[in-house]
């Protein structure tokens, strides 16, 4: 399991970046469709704002055409070199990924876009008194 205090731990797990108490989603499984998006307002533990300015998450739209092409030639590589099929089954093959993978690549775009602007603060709990 990752530590925590890892970026990759917030990343993976959706946590609370700033403590990485809780979960900054509603609903923990980005297969509920109607969820996949609606998260906390703040962080219950440490009060972090997740969405920090108006329209914040609109940079994720950047990391997921990221994340999207990094699966997409993740699964070209894999069904057309080691598997050796068509370049037809291929495409069908990126497509069927993709549209299986777009609630985790999305979660996991959101995560990595406020990971970019937040860090763990391993002194939050004595933050949080003074304030």
């Amino acid at each position: 399991m990752l530590k925590k205090g890892l970026k990759l731990n917030s990343i993976l797990t959706g946590s609370c970046p700033k403590c990485q108490e809780e979960s900054m989603y509603l609903d923990k499984n980005p297969y509920n469709l109607g969820n996949v998006y609606k998260m906390h307002e703040k962080c219950s533990h440490c009060n972090l704002k997740y969405s920090i300015e108006p329209s914040f998450f609109y940079g994720a739209m950047y990391v997921s055409y990221s994340l999207g092409v990094a699966f997409a030639v993740a699964t070209f590589i894999v069904s057309f070199v080691f598997f050796n099929s068509t370049l037809m089954t291929a495409f069908i093959a990126i497509v069927i990924t993709l549209v299986v993978l777009m609630p985790v690549i999305m979660r996991l775009a959101r995560n990595i876009w406020i990971n970019m602007f937040i860090s763990f603060e391993k002194n939050w709990k004595e933050e949080k008194k003074t304030i």
